[in-house]
């Protein structure tokens, strides 16, 4: 039996469980469409999709409710997939298996998928439900949201009626995110030479242990980067060894602090020794460096198959030398809100496909011009290595409006519910009500979910209890607005 057939609140957590039997990767959300298609229909409600596949429901005001103001609940489809290398899963088919550990939910070895299957199932259980005195409804189920907003950027104006716009998609119990940051995604690309290899042993160097996280969410905690810190391994092999460089791979998506990274590297055997050595001391001073911020790092050097071919010398310096320059982390703190994140970026990917070598970044701010000028910065970077560039995927930011009428109302609402005052944030993640809401001028928009952390990697958790809370609140703040 599943260890969420136990839980309360039902409502929530039976559809959880259904969702996390789906496999729902970004932009492979199909079957998680038709599944919440045919809830919809099965309650006889009206069902819209649109041209990219965002799903809209529409659901009739509970009786004596007729007048209120419409509401939309809004989430996403999809999940990041991510796991540990030594757990064999395949997302394209293979369920989440869910485990508990005292009052939270994780899954073994993979991301859980909590972002945003907790918010979709609350949705959904609203959906459901027929003894909430809510106003009229609206239900946006969106699509690709992790790796970039393509149905909130997709979604067409005019479709909805709402006056008030709830993202589901929170992840910190007993706050309203009132705000969020905007971003951009930065490619940067170079065709290089390859020769033949000289030296006649290989090796896989792998950065390992990290603990990654959402790129926007965690980005300030000075978790290591994989790719940086391969990079800065790779670098030293080609200085102080002479080694050739074959292959570059490491990340996932560009939301996400890579975990992992590796290189295949060349060198003559005879330096086996030198290279273990140099490993050693680096995995030693990395770990000194993280600290307690990211203590699990390792580094690692196993003899690999020998590849026929290796980047020339000249362009092997090049790449190395821009994941060690490329700016990665915190750029400035925000002056206005106390420890939240103004501007920042991510060295998110690096691969190497034949002789094309690929990198990959993304920027936030909630500032449009400092977004555009932190890719800038990044850009000049990688042109300097040698590297064409290309900004794709922009996306708004969302001003934070802490005097609006729903936020006041929510704010009324906590308090009635849970006898305290709520805390209004702001987030340097990118939220889709942003998006969508930018495309709807006067729609009033706030965010809140359950407590959720280190979503996009495989030590994602939510705590049991704050989804009941969330659930309670959920339902009160549909009955007042």
């Amino acid at each position: 039996m599943s260890v969420l057939q136990e839980l309360e609140p039902k409502a929530i957590w039976n559809h959880f469980d259904e969702i996390t039997q789906i496999p729902r990767a970004s932009t492979k959300e199909q079957r998680a469409r038709e599944w919440v298609i045919g809830i919809a229909k099965h309650k006889g409600l009206e069902v819209i999709e649109d041209k990219v596949g965002n799903i809209i429901v529409r659901k009739p005001a509970h009786k004596g409710r007729e007048s209120a103001p419409t509401v939309v609940l809004q989430g996403h489809l999809d999940m990041v997939c991510e796991k540990n290398e030594n757990i064999t899963h395949d997302f394209d088919i293979d369920p989440i298996r869910v485990v508990r550990r005292g009052d939270w939910l994780y899954a073994d070895g993979t991301t859980l998928g909590a972002d945003n299957g907790i918010g979709v199932s609350s949705a959904l259980a609203v959906m459901e439900s027929d003894d909430i005195k809510h106003g009229p409804l609206e239900f946006v189920f969106t699509i690709d949201e992790e790796t970039g907003l393509t149905g909130a950027a997709e979604f067409s104006p005019g479709v909805l009626k709402a006056k008030y716009f709830v993202n589901l998609d929170g992840e910190e119990k007993g706050t309203l995110c009132i705000g969020c940051s905007g971003g951009v995604n930065t490619t940067a690309r170079r065709k290089v030479t390859l020769r033949a290899a000289t030296a006649n042993t290989a090796y896989k160097v792998k950065v390992s242990g990290l603990k990654g996280g959402h790129s926007g969410v965690d980005i300030h905690l000075g978790r290591g980067n994989a790719i940086r810190v391969l990079g800065e391994m790779v670098q030293l092999l080609v200085e102080k060894l002479y080694a050739e460089v074959a292959d570059l791979k490491g990340g996932s998506a560009r939301n996400v602090i890579p975990r992992e990274a590796s290189a295949v590297v060349l060198l003559d055997s005879a330096r086996e020794k030198e290279l273990k050595s140099i490993i050693s001391q680096f995995e030693a001073e990395t770990r000194t460096d993280l600290g307690s911020f990211d203590p699990g790092v390792e580094i690692s050097a196993e003899k690999t198959d020998r590849p026929a071919q290796v980047l020339d010398s000249s362009d092997a310096r090049a790449v190395v030398s821009l994941l060690v320059a490329i700016p990665h982390g915190v750029l400035a703190m925000s002056p206005d809100v106390p420890g939240l994140v103004q501007n920042s970026t991510n060295l998110a990917t690096v691969s190497v496909n034949g002789d094309r070598v690929e990198v990959g970044s993304s920027q936030r701010s909630a500032i449009e011009s400092s977004k555009l000028a932190a890719a800038r910065m990044v850009a000049s970077a990688c042109r300097l290595a040698g590297f064409e560039v290309e900004h794709a995927g922009s996306y708004p930011g969302w001003k934070p409006e802490p005097n609006s009428e729903i936020v006041q109302k929510c704010k009324e609402v906590f308090k009635e519910v849970f006898g305290t005052e709520t805390r209004l944030v702001a987030m340097h993640a990118g939220l889709e009500c942003g998006v969508i809401g930018e495309k709807y001028p006067g729609m009033q928009l706030i965010s809140f979910g359950p407590q959720i952390e280190s979503p996009h990697s495989p030590n994602e958790r939510v705590e049991i209890a704050s989804v009941g809370e969330f659930w309670k609140y959920l339902k009160a703040v549909l009955e007042k607005l």
